[in-house]
Parts: C-alpha cells; structure tokens; sequence
C-alpha cells in the first residue's frame, strides 16, 4: 500500500482502524435499514439500563462506534494538534462520546416502542369528569370520561354512594369484573 508509507505510524494507525470500521459501520447501518440486523454478534453479560431498556456496554456496535470517534478525530485533528498524547486522549474521548451518544439515541428510540394500549387497570386512582349521571348506590350505570396515558376514554361507572351528576369529578376507587369502574366524588 503506497498511500500509507511515508505516514508517521500514529497516523498510520487511526487509518488502518478507521478504514475497517467505516466498511463495518456502513454494513451495519445497511443491515439496520433493511430490517436484516437482527442482534449483534458480540454481546456481553454487562447490561447498562434504566427500567426494560437494557444497552449492551460491550458489543460490536458499540465498539464500532468507539473506533469511527477515535479513529476519524486522530485522523482529523493530527495536523493541528502536535502533541501526539494529547491527540490520543482526545480521540479516546470522542470514541466514549461516540458510544454515549448512540445510547441516548437508542434509549430515545426504545421510547418509541412502549406499549401504549389501554388497559382498564391504569384508571384506578384517577381523575375524571362524569359524562351521564351515574345512579345511586349501584342502581345502574353512567358514563365518565376519562385521560388514560394521553387520550380520552368514555367508561361505565359506578358509585358506592348518592347520585353523582353530570359534570362533577371524581376519582376511580375500585374495578369490578375487569370493566365497570367504581367511583366517588373528590
């Protein structure tokens, strides 16, 4: 390889790692959008998460990601910067900015896939505004309209005391047979 002899051989070295890694990091993001990534190859037993989102620490994609900061800032910044250490802590720091940056992108985009159906269960101990009167004392149904995670949901309800008219708010109480919300004024 004649483009590569008369470089200093630090410099020698970030193109001989970002070259690999640029090739490896385009299949990759081919393979991402193509539906074709499937997991990565290397994983470890190291989960970094908050909650059901789980970030592999050491993986392939991770380490790639590592090597394009690295090896792309030695490559851009070794004519100005002289100090050869100096070069080299800035290129480790890019690399670690590198793989941080691509975890609050993937946390982000794990957001994205949460489950947002309704679930009767989440109106317990909620808030919300009757719709038709609800009778006495379980003698009969009403309506209340209800915000569960974003969006508005008309419900029957129940009370355990005197008629609730329309209007009023209330809080849900209790659920019976997975369907009929049991409610009380606030």
């Amino acid at each position: 390889m004649e483009i590569f002899e008369g470089l200093d051989a630090l410099l020698k070295t970030f193109w001989f790692v970002a070259i690999p890694a640029s090739i490896i990091f385009i299949i990759q993001m081919i393979m991402t959008f193509t539906g074709t990534d499937g997991s990565d190859a290397l994983e470890a037993d190291l989960d970094v998460g908050h909650g059901d989102s789980s970030f592999q620490l050491f993986s392939l994609r991770n380490l790639i990601n590592f090597l394009l900061g690295f090896s792309w800032t030695g490559i851009s910044f070794y004519a100005t910067i002289n100090n050869k250490a100096l070069l080299i802590i800035l290129s480790l720091a890019v690399g670690v900015l590198f793989v941080y940056l691509f975890f609050i992108i993937i946390r982000q985009v794990q957001k994205l896939a949460e489950n947002n159906s309704f679930q009767i269960s989440n109106a317990l101990n909620k808030s919300a505004e009757v719709y038709l009167t609800i009778p006495e004392h379980k003698k009969g149904k009403g309506k209340i309209m209800i915000s569960i995670k974003g969006s508005f949901h008309e419900l029957d309800a129940m009370t355990e005391h005197g008629t609730i008219p329309s209007g009023t708010l209330v809080k849900v109480v209790k659920i019976e047979n997975n369907d009929i919300l049991i409610v009380e004024t606030i």
